[in-house]
């Protein structure tokens, strides 16, 4: 009895935006390609369109097989992985009528596995998707092999989950396909010691296409987890950060440097191995400006984050360090040593950190399995990386961050969290 393996993957451009699926089934036992779908889905998300794509998968599989039949479910969608699997809760409600679609069609198949691939291993499915709303965008319509047809009424059946029958393709065994090529850039290591900077969901970077429940190497985690990513990019120059000044709650702009600093750091987010899925940032304008620069490269929108702005300083703003240790000796002195001490009518580190802390649970429950860009400030990017650290808060005053510099953190279901890069400026060099 043949055994089957889908592949599916969906995207929108702009989340939401012109939405769109793709899947692929292949024969489990030498990689054959049997069946593929794909449809543009009007306006939506990204994360409906990977559940229609899991969707029309299933019932290509049963198109082919019929129930009963053996199917291994690998996708790069960690929230449908998951979810699917009854490991995460289902908390959108828009995504309910589509799980339980999804959960009708499993109970007719025996489902072998539900595994998270990278990225790069779903390129086939990823690229049916985008085939799919590259027709739509011209005003056509999919149709197997990667050609598009004029867009009209759709003709002949539909399959049971509404996709046109015209969509879907069934291929008969024939010769085997070439061997994918290996996977060259550095995603493809599994090592973390090779990894020159941060990467998008840089959990895949210790993953392989496994099925769930193998395990190699040191046995300290399995290998399929995959974790939030949370890259963190601090703003660009200012007028006052060239001039070395306490720059909190005041709304400077960012310089012609910083303008490019901002534009440097977007060119590099927007290229692979980069997959961002959310942008947020501090309603500072300094922030907003560099989070906009990484948006218009990216086609994303920008999330506002009001506790991601910047510590108040209070009677410091605008001072110098110089300065503030001349006119304020004592105060300074009491709030370099107690991360508890606020400066005069400002906000202490302690304060700054349990709110830039309720901003971070917030993104890692609201975007749980996504790569989330987070553009804010000195102070909160190093109250992040403390606490990922587990250190205390005493240690801000051991950390340096450059303007315009990257950081990742990672979060996993189960609790700990890693820091995978630190002050990263490659991307200004």
């Amino acid at each position: 009895m043949t055994s089957y393996v889908i592949e599916a993957d969906g995207g929108s451009r702009g989340n939401p935006g012109p939405a769109g699926y793709g899947a692929v089934v292949k024969d489990a036992a030498d990689g054959q390609v049997l069946a593929e779908a794909a449809e543009a889905i009007g306006v939506t998300t990204n994360n409906v369109a990977e559940y229609r794509g899991l969707i029309a998968g299933l019932q290509a599989v049963l198109d082919l097989g019929g129930d009963g039949s053996a199917v291994a479910v690998r996708m790069d969608s960690k929230l449908v992985v998951e979810q699917m699997a009854g490991r995460w809760k289902i908390k959108n409600e828009g995504l309910r009528p589509l799980a339980a679609q999804a959960g009708s069609l499993v109970r007719r198949l025996r489902v072998t596995e539900w595994t998270w691939i990278p990225r790069e291993r779903n390129k086939h499915a990823d690229r049916l998707a985008n085939e799919a709303m590259d027709a739509a965008a011209k005003g056509l319509t999919w149709t197997a092999g990667g050609t598009a047809t004029e867009a009209g009424p759709a003709t002949g059946t539909r399959g049971d989950d509404g996709t046109p029958e015209a969509g879907r393709r069934t291929a008969t065994k024939a010769t085997k396909k070439p061997a994918a090529t290996g996977q060259t850039d550095l995603l493809d290591a599994g090592d973390i010691s090779e990894l020159s900077g941060p990467t998008a969901s840089l959990a895949t970077a210790q993953q392989t296409a496994r099925p769930a429940g193998t395990a190699t190497g040191t046995g300290w985690a399995p290998p399929t987890r995959v974790a939030t990513s949370l890259l963190l990019l601090r703003h660009g120059e200012t007028e006052l950060s060239v001039e070395r000044r306490f720059s909190g709650r005041g709304d400077a702009e960012l310089t012609a440097a910083g303008l490019a600093q901002a534009s440097a750091a977007a060119e590099r987010l927007s290229r692979e191995p980069y997959r961002l899925d959310v942008i947020v940032t501090s309603p500072l304008t300094r922030a907003r400006q560099t989070a906009q620069a990484v948006a218009a490269r990216t086609g994303l929108d920008v999330e506002m984050c009001e506790d991601l702005r910047e510590a108040d300083f209070g009677a410091w703003e605008g001072h110098t360090f110089t300065e503030v240790q001349r006119r304020w000796p004592a105060e300074l002195a009491a709030w370099l040593a107690d991360p508890e001490v606020a400066p005069p009518g400002g906000e202490s580190f302690a304060t700054t950190a349990r709110r830039v802390e309720a901003a971070r649970e917030r993104l890692a429950e609201r975007h749980e399995g996504k790569t989330v860009l987070a553009v804010s400030h000195v102070t909160p990017i190093k109250l992040l990386l403390r606490q990922a650290l587990m250190a205390p808060l005493e240690s801000l005053y051991r950390m340096h961050l450059d303007l315009a510099c990257l950081s990742l953190i990672e979060y996993y279901a189960d609790g700990p969290s890693v820091v995978k890069s630190f002050n990263d400026t490659s991307h200004l060099r």
